[in-house]
């Protein structure tokens, strides 16, 4: 990101190439934007919606060529006026933030639960690409809601690998949650590391198993923003701020907020919401 320092941080207007329907209440908007194709699997971007609000949001591809995607869940206003936008509107994007995943070539269990499969798919791309044998876990309510799943396949189809799908209402793979077959795999197989995305009592859950198993992990946790710079103090967990400090954080650091980490976090007024 030196290459750009002053550029991430000024609103840039960028127009959306394509919309595309990916769940029913999901949709992905690819734009150009030459910082952001430049991005890390898990980084974010603070994204304006003029007359409505600036909301923080993942970065759901990264292309070399400048074209890049978030992909977003219409579950109030700012994403419900982002769900209205068509190809050649505009929006503003600053960023991108944060710190990213960091790929490893040795053996990755990959876990992602609901909308957290948005940054983990293109984690899982670059996994690929470095050779790494990848087990990726995926879970949702329902058949309907399971995302990016032919994405990560045809990434999967030239590595060893394997994909196992859970849904809350057995619609795909296996009935129940995702984190339900953790123990089963972790005992069988040795992992070199562990990624994981989602709800946050899910990667709770998966910080558990991973303890249990001495595996190192990685953990991308959502909190309120506002800046994104790391000056209004609003997304701190612990000693650590989720935008500047995260939104990626190691097992290290996870364990230094155990007391908060998947049991709450804080609303717009910085009052403690139970998970």
């Amino acid at each position: 990101m030196s290459d750009y320092p002053t550029t991430i941080d000024r609103p840039r207007i960028v127009e959306i190439r394509e919309v595309r329907l990916e769940a029913p209440n999901v949709k992905t908007f690819t734009f150009y934007d030459e910082p952001c194709g430049k991005a890390e699997a898990g980084q974010f971007v603070m994204v304006w919606i003029p007359g409505v609000d600036e909301v923080p949001m993942s970065l759901s591809a990264m292309q070399s060529n400048g074209y890049s995607s978030i992909t977003v869940d219409e579950v109030g206003e700012a994403t419900r006026a982002i769900h209205r936008r068509k190809s050649g509107d505009f929006i503003g994007i600053r960023g991108p933030y944060g710190r990213g995943f960091e790929p490893i070539r040795g053996k990755a269990l990959v876990v992602g639960g609901g909308t957290g499969i948005i940054p983990l798919t293109p984690l899982t791309e670059q996994l690929a690409r470095l050779q790494a044998k990848i087990t990726f876990l995926i879970g949702a309510k329902s058949k309907d809601e399971l995302l990016f799943l032919n994405r990560i396949r045809t990434a999967l189809s030239e590595v060893e690998a394997r994909v196992i799908t859970t849904t809350e209402d057995g619609s795909s793979g296996l009935r129940g949650l995702v984190t339900d077959q953790m123990g089963h795999i972790l005992a069988k197989a040795r992992f070199d590391f562990m990624y994981t995305c989602g709800p946050e009592r899910m990667m709770h859950k998966a910080y558990l198993w991973a303890e249990k198993y001495h595996v190192p992990m990685q953990a991308s946790l959502e909190r309120f923003m506002r800046c994104a710079i790391g000056l209004c103090g609003s997304c701190v967990i612990g000693r650590f701020r989720v935008c500047k400090d995260g939104p990626v954080f190691s097992s290290e650091q996870l364990r230094e907020v155990e007391n908060e980490f998947g049991r709450f976090k804080r609303d717009c007024y910085g009052r403690k919401i139970e998970l």
